[in-house]
């Protein structure tokens, strides 16, 4: 061979060479990525008997951890997996972690428990997804670990519930790709404590960081999935937990959100002066944050306010302004709002303390993202049930509200108590929600008048008038309200509610024959008589502007109503008057159902302003002895159907849901307490047999 040829076959074979060292590292580096890391037990002997106290701190550790929310399914074994997890690939179900040695994890060593929870490998090798937030739990002390692995070994009931196999396409469901995920975004690394911070807050900063997880919500995912800090500290520190859309909802900033009173009152109860939790949160407070220490609940709130933000700190509550916003009685979302919002946000956006959520000074009314509330107005929200507030209250979705009836809803919301600088919500946004969350709709006949479209009237501004006269009675005809109550005190969400004294079509039945009278009457005569007894009050002057206000409203509702026609949803019903009352029974229910908005006393519920939010069921300030509710069949009606809101998730209201007897028996005991007389009583019924119940 000549030298020319060997020369020329020179970078050839290191070229050759050079690739196969490359192969050789590469084929290392993969499998050192791949390969988990190894199962390491403790130096320390495992306790061989049940230890009550470690068993307790496990349980507290796992409560920290709000294992359960995750780990049991709807209706199922708590701990025996089958929830499922929507991520962008698909759906991942958790899997049963109760000793159960077959299908759960009672075949784990403390080593190999310590290695899922650090690493997200099971014992068996194969990589968990990232749903299961390892990346904090790696933060756990070894303390901790052990308190809690010997908690589920032998403080949680086994269970043989099969782990259900997630549904997740190719190439997703190749597990062996998450060693490259965790190799890159999973540093494993314990909990240091910050030399230069006292007790207190590293206990919070170790909680929030680790146990309590908080960063999987509430803080920003990057390009792979990945939260893209997992603490203050790092270039990318500031983004921990400043807010993140999850599953359709936006998990607030929680930095430097609110005082550390504040904040602990929040996770100790589910509310507080800002605000009521929803979504997933719920949950964390129902098994999970209520039953912290408060010592625990201080460290994590004092960190959380440590948190450098942008946005200014908040003090004290904003105070609660009386006054209704200018646009709510003249725009479309505002008259919506009208409607189907007051009863419980009220005109102000106040609320009502310790019930229904504040809309003014709440930060998911004022942040930029209007997921949550595109949720909450197309799936509803239930309060978290705590110590503090066991009974639960739920707002229905309004799925059955148009897409653009939504958005305008929301935009009034968070124009009036929000950012008004914020984009406007639109309905293609609320459509592409209602798309993804599919919400139940309910189907009942019965179709809601929407107050908005008066609007599109030429005697607008008189309809108005007439609405507002229905909702705002007692403040606007104070000459003519003797007690507390308004129209809409018995004829729900401005007379529009099916079963709840609607206005739909009323205006076609009158003149008609009324027994308690004798005689027949007009609309007007009704209108009045409603003055006089429910309202305790002085009648409207038959040809005045008022009066006409009303009946223009009423006409309104009337449609295409005959005198002959039924009408869906007309009227409160009727209960039996077969059913045989128990007064002490409706005590009972009156205590549990009713007095959290009419008062323990049936005095009402009064706001910081003195104003009534909810009226008095007996009294000087309630309806007199003249008033149809006056009568316990017809007072068992209107509860039975209409009484208590916020009781379920049934559109408008979530009202009624009592039984036909509980209802008879809290009818028989609020309308027998003493309230005021009607001396013209005595001419009623002149013709007609006078019903059983009356009281006169």
């Amino acid at each position: 061979m000549s030298s020319d040829s060997q020369s020329s076959s020179q970078p050839a074979r290191h070229r050759w060479t050079i690739l196969a060292v490359l192969v050789i590292l590469g084929s290392i580096i993969f499998w050192r990525v791949v390969t988990p890391p190894p199962i390491q037990e403790p130096g320390r002997a495992l306790p061989d008997a049940a230890d009550a106290a470690l068993i307790a701190r496990g349980k507290y550790v796992a409560e920290v951890g709000d294992c359960v929310a995750c780990h049991t399914a709807n209706g199922g074994t708590p701990m025996a997996g089958g929830r499922p997890m929507e991520t962008p690939f698909g759906v991942l179900y958790s899997t049963n972690i109760t000793p159960d040695a077959a299908t759960g994890i009672g075949a784990y060593s403390f080593g190999a428990f310590d290695r899922a929870m650090r690493h997200g490998v099971t014992a068996d090798g194969r990589r968990l997804y990232p749903a299961m937030p390892y990346p904090s739990y790696a933060k756990i002390t070894p303390d901790d670990m052990l308190a809690l692995y010997v908690y589920l070994m032998r403080g949680v009931p086994p269970s043989a519930t099969p782990n259900k196999p997630m549904d997740i396409g190719f190439p997703f469901n190749q597990r062996w790709g998450l060693a490259f995920w965790d190799a890159v975004f999973n540093s494993a690394q314990p909990f240091t404590p910050d030399a230069n911070q006292d007790e207190a807050w590293n206990r919070g900063a170790y909680l929030v960081q680790g146990l309590g997880h908080c960063g999987a919500c509430h803080t920003p995912r990057g390009i792979g999935f990945q939260e893209v800090a997992l603490s203050e500290k790092g270039g990318s520190g500031d983004k921990f937990l400043s807010g993140a859309k999850v599953e359709e909802w936006n998990a607030i900033n929680l930095r430097n959100l609110w005082t550390v009173k504040d904040t602990v009152e929040l996770l100790k109860t589910g509310q507080n002066a800002y605000s009521t939790v929803s979504g997933s949160m719920t949950e964390v407070i129902n098994h999970s944050t209520q039953h912290f220490t408060d010592a625990d609940l201080v460290a994590m709130a004092t960190y959380l306010k440590s948190l450098p933000s942008d946005r200014p700190a908040t003090g004290t509550p904003p105070a609660r302004s009386a006054s209704v916003p200018e646009s709510m009685f003249t725009t479309r979302g505002g008259l919506a709002y009208a409607q189907f919002c007051t009863d419980c946000h009220r005109l102000n956006g106040n609320g009502v303390p310790k019930v229904f959520p504040p809309l003014a000074g709440n930060p998911t009314v004022a942040d930029k993202d209007p997921a949550t509330l595109v949720h909450l107005m197309l799936t509803g929200w239930q309060t978290a049930q705590t110590q503090a507030h066991p009974r639960i209250f739920t707002m229905p979705g309004f799925a059955r509200l148009r897409d653009d009836e939504i958005a305008e809803i929301i935009n009034f919301v968070r124009a009036s108590w929000g950012d008004p600088s914020h984009p406007a919500v639109t309905a293609a946004q609320v459509a592409a929600a209602r798309a993804t969350l599919d919400p139940r709709v309910d189907t009942r006949p019965f179709e809601t008048p929407r107050i908005a479209d008066v609007l599109k009237e030429p005697n607008a501004e008189q309809l108005v008038r007439g609405m507002r006269l229905n909702t705002e009675t007692r403040m606007l005809l104070p000459n003519h309200v003797g007690n507390a109550l308004n129209c809409t005190s018995c004829h729900m969400n401005g007379g529009t509610v099916a079963d709840g004294s609607p206005y739909i079509g009323i205006s076609a039945f009158f003149p008609s024959y009324a027994p308690r009278a004798g005689r027949i009457i007009t609309l007007e005569d009704r209108i009045n008589g409603c003055f006089l007894r429910s309202m305790h009050g002085k009648p409207l002057a038959k040809d005045g502007d008022d009066m006409k206000a009303m009946i223009a409203y009423f006409d309104w509702m009337k449609r295409e109503t005959q005198p002959e026609d039924k009408v869906e949803g007309r009227g409160v019903g009727k209960v039996s008057m077969d059913i045989k009352p128990d007064p002490e029974n409706g005590k009972r229910i009156y205590a549990d159902q009713c007095a959290v908005c009419h008062g323990q006393n049936g005095e009402g519920l009064k706001d910081e302003h003195g104003q009534f939010v909810y009226p008095p069921l007996w009294g000087d300030e309630s309806f007199n002895i003249g008033a149809g509710m006056a009568r316990t069949y017809t007072a068992a009606a209107f509860v039975k159907r209409n009484m208590p809101i916020a009781f379920h998730a049934g559109f408008p209201l979530g009202q009624g849901g009592l039984s036909d007897q509980e209802a008879v028996d809290v009818g028989e005991y609020f309308s027998h307490m003493p309230r005021p007389d009607f001396p013209p009583k005595v001419n009623d019924w002149p013709k007609d047999k006078k019903p059983a119940d009356s009281r006169y």
